[in-house]
């Protein structure tokens, strides 16, 4: 990938992020066409996106300019993260004065995730970490999650869709279907389980797709647990449980991470 990428995409990305964040935490009343719970939830998102996806997408993007394989694949995961998130404010907040910065968000996000697979899909594993134990811990790990959560959200979805009822989460939020059961259910958690099956293969996708996932996966665990917290601040009772359940996630994820690219070369070839 051209270094040159990574701060065309990056610079504008963090400007327009950091932009919405602050723009949705001082503008009163900005978020008031909302329910209580999503009116929560966003400035929750806002909180996360200003005080930790911003700086991790902006070191990362820094260690990958200068050559770090390892800053390029969190830089990957930040951008699948963005993803992620902003097609949710793009599809699941109110038309607002923020709805085109939403949408170049979302657009810059994509495209740079997607220059980031074009180049490296083909990238060899001859010199990343051969050891077996750490790849098929993390292959069954991602498999699991994806597991786990299609049963959490199936055993909300399919009941209510057998009864032809609105499920709780949605009369809390008030909108008209899930946006993260849409994008678990139809990306995520898809792509968690195909990175597990490549990575069990030894595939060179796989190894290259593990450590943006599990990057991926700690900014989320983090996000969840955070925003009980944000929730319960504002008079929405939530589990504490979930929040630890989150950390501790967040901590296994971690430690596969370190281990994924433990050994790992410094630097990677252009694409």
């Amino acid at each position: 990938m051209n270094p040159k990428l990574i701060p065309a995409f990056t610079i504008p990305l963090a400007a327009l992020v950091i932009f919405a964040g602050v723009t949705g935490l001082v503008t009163p009343g900005f978020y008031s066409a909302e329910t209580l719970n999503w009116e929560a939830q966003g400035i929750g998102q806002d909180m996360i996106d200003l005080f930790l996806i911003t700086p991790v997408l902006i070191i990362s993007a820094w260690m990958a300019w200068r050559g770090s394989k390892a800053g390029l694949l969190f830089w990957a995961g930040a951008l699948f993260y963005l993803i992620y998130t902003f097609a949710i404010y793009c599809f699941a907040v109110h038309f607002n004065s923020l709805f085109l910065i939403y949408c170049l968000v979302l657009g810059l996000s994509f495209y740079g995730f997607l220059a980031f697979l074009i180049s490296y899909s083909g990238e060899p594993t001859t010199d990343w970490p051969t050891g077996r134990i750490p790849v098929r811990l993390t292959a069954w790990f991602l498999i699991s999650i994806a597991g786990l959560f299609y049963l959490l959200w199936l055993s909300e979805v399919v009941p209510a869709t057998l009864g032809n009822q609105t499920p709780d989460s949605l009369v809390q939020t008030g909108l008209f279907t899930n946006p993260v059961h849409v994008l678990d259910l139809s990306v995520c958690l898809p792509g968690l389980i195909l990175t597990g099956i490549l990575l069990l293969k030894n595939k060179p996708m796989g190894r290259m797709l593990a450590p943006v996932m599990l990057t991926f996966c700690i900014l989320m665990d983090i996000t969840i647990g955070s925003l009980v917290v944000v929730m319960n601040r504002h008079g929405i009772e939530g589990g504490w449980f979930l929040t630890v359940i989150m950390g501790g996630l967040a901590g296994v994820s971690a430690v596969l991470l370190w281990l994924n690219l433990k050994g790992l070369s410094p630097t990677l070839k252009e694409g």
